[in-house]
């Protein structure tokens, strides 16, 4: 293993370089990828719609093609599921990421062609392991297994063709290179299994007598599988399980409110914490900088990108950015062309430059994923800060939460209702909510103007939640696995009443 370990380190801080290399060329490098993605589409069903092979220029591209969503895609999507091909990308797609990004019961699915799978996803996971040795030179990663929390997939076959759709993560597992198993556990079967809790309890079992030096998935979902770990084997710690783990590689979700978690889960000095933006239309950033919460924006994945202004997003005739365009501070929503046949498609994620030189981002939210009941337009990335500043005046640890308005009545003015489930529980839970208060008041100006004297808001109205709440609420609707989240903030009290009613029926 050691001279895997060396082998394997030295071919990824190789790929570093040419990392560098986008990083010092950003508009020249997607430049060109756009020319290659028209190429590459103007024989499909949809660029012949659009005439692909008279689009000599970026504005041209945008002039001729709207930006879309996936209702726009659903029907052509569809149609691939069914076993057409050529009709949005040149090469057979036969994958199809099912993603809900909400517990919401419509599933999109991805398409996923095998140069999105090559190009992006496990170019982002090779750049992941290629920046994390270069971070950390002495790094015994590679003397290890990786364990990875995988999702689950099915098997739809049409003409004799086997067609695949499932999380991302159990796609990219099952067509991982057959070295790649010699390096990570639990096996393929077991990861991919489908029903989460007897999976838990067997990856438990399955990965406790391995040497783990990496963990990588969804933050929630591995914290269950490590308490479940220290259950069985009564220890302390994951330290005194796996004393060599070094490295948690996540993404999904925002990681500030678990990190306390991790901490008393994983104590020792040496574990490091890496974020990466994957989601199943691509991999998008990875965390290049040592504790830091900015993303390199990957430009080389076969991913062209544009952005809307927020400020600007609802207006019809809102033009769209290039790279070259935006400006750092500003919440833009983004939009995609990718080499899996996504067309000025807009994902719903809403990201803010914190850096031109090299491009970094860091994630603010879901473009429909707000409170706006009053004009106070609270975005995740108010809720995120204002929670970890409330945690940490009053020696709180949050395990998960949402939030929704409560509206005017005829005696009172508007509020904000959050259901929040306590690891560690203030001791006050009244000056909790007054810190909290005052956090947002200081992140965001809309709200502080209609919290003023409570003429239109009035205090925020926090509950704690029993433990195991969301985790209860999401089996009952059937939505356990990594592709399901917990909303954290919604415009209407749709979650929030049935999160309610499901405790009072209990």
């Amino acid at each position: 293993m050691a001279l895997l370990n060396s082998v394997l380190s030295w071919l990824m801080k190789k790929r570093f370089h040419q990392i560098e290399l986008f990083m010092k060329y950003p508009h020249e490098v997607q430049d060109e990828l756009f020319k290659k993605l028209i190429a590459s589409g103007k024989n499909t069903e949809f660029g012949k719609k659009y005439d692909f092979a008279t689009i000599k220029n970026i504005p041209l591209f945008k002039e001729r093609l709207p930006v879309s969503t996936y209702e726009t895609f659903k029907p052509y999507i569809d149609r691939l599921r069914k076993g057409e091909q050529n009709i949005l990308w040149n090469s057979e797609i036969k994958w199809f990421a099912k993603s809900s990004g909400t517990t919401s019961g419509k599933s999109k699915f991805i398409p996923v062609s095998s140069e999105s799978l090559e190009e992006c996803h496990f170019k982002g996971g090779k750049d992941m392991l290629s920046i994390y040795c270069n971070n950390y030179p002495i790094s015994g990663f590679f003397d290890g297994r990786g364990l990875v929390m995988g999702g689950s997939h099915k098997i739809t076959e049409i003409n004799n063709e086997d067609y695949y759709d499932g999380d991302l993560s159990a796609i990219l597992i099952q067509n991982l290179p057959v070295w790649a198993e010699f390096i990570r556990v639990p096996k393929r079967s077991l990861a991919l299994m489908n029903e989460w809790e007897t999976k838990i309890e067997k990856m438990a079992h399955a990965t406790i007598p391995h040497n783990v030096t990496s963990l990588s998935g969804v933050p929630s979902w591995t914290i269950l599988l490590l308490r479940r770990i220290l259950e069985i084997t009564g220890k302390n710690n994951i330290s005194e399980v796996w004393p060599s783990l070094e490295v948690f590689f996540h993404g999904g979700v925002n990681f500030s409110p678990y990190r306390e978690q991790f901490k008393k889960l994983i104590p020792s000095s040496k574990m490091h914490y890496m974020e990466t933006y994957n989601a199943s239309e691509g991999f998008f950033g990875i965390q290049d900088k040592i504790n830091s919460n900015e993303l390199l924006l990957m430009l080389d994945y076969g991913i062209y990108y544009e952005f809307i202004p927020m400020n600007s997003h609802d207006n019809k005739d809102t033009k769209t950015l290039s790279l070259h365009e935006v400006e750092k501070g500003v919440n833009y929503a983004m939009v995609i062309s990718t080499n899996a046949g996504l067309w000025r498609y807009e994902i719903g994620d809403t990201i803010v430059f914190t850096s031109l030189n090299p491009y970094r981002i860091k994630i603010t939210g879901r473009t429909k994923t707000f409170i706006n009941a009053v004009g106070e337009e609270l975005i995740i990335e108010n809720a995120e800060n204002a929670l970890s500043i409330a945690c940490k005046k009053c020696g709180a640890i949050i395990n998960e939460y949402t939030a929704a308005p409560v509206y005017f009545n005829d005696n009172e003015n508007a509020a904000h209702e959050w259901l929040i489930e306590f690891e560690t529980k203030p001791q006050n839970i009244d000056f909790f909510t007054e810190t909290f208060d005052n956090a947002l008041k200081s992140l965001n100006s809309d709200y502080e103007a209609k919290r003023y004297h409570n003429m239109v808001l009035r205090q925020p109205i926090v509950k704690s939640l029993p433990r195991n709440t969301f985790y209860n609420w999401l089996k009952i609707r059937n939505k356990l696995g990594g592709q399901h989240k917990v909303p954290r903030l919604s415009n209407n009290r749709k979650y929030v009443d049935e999160i309610l009613k499901s405790q009072n029926n209990n």
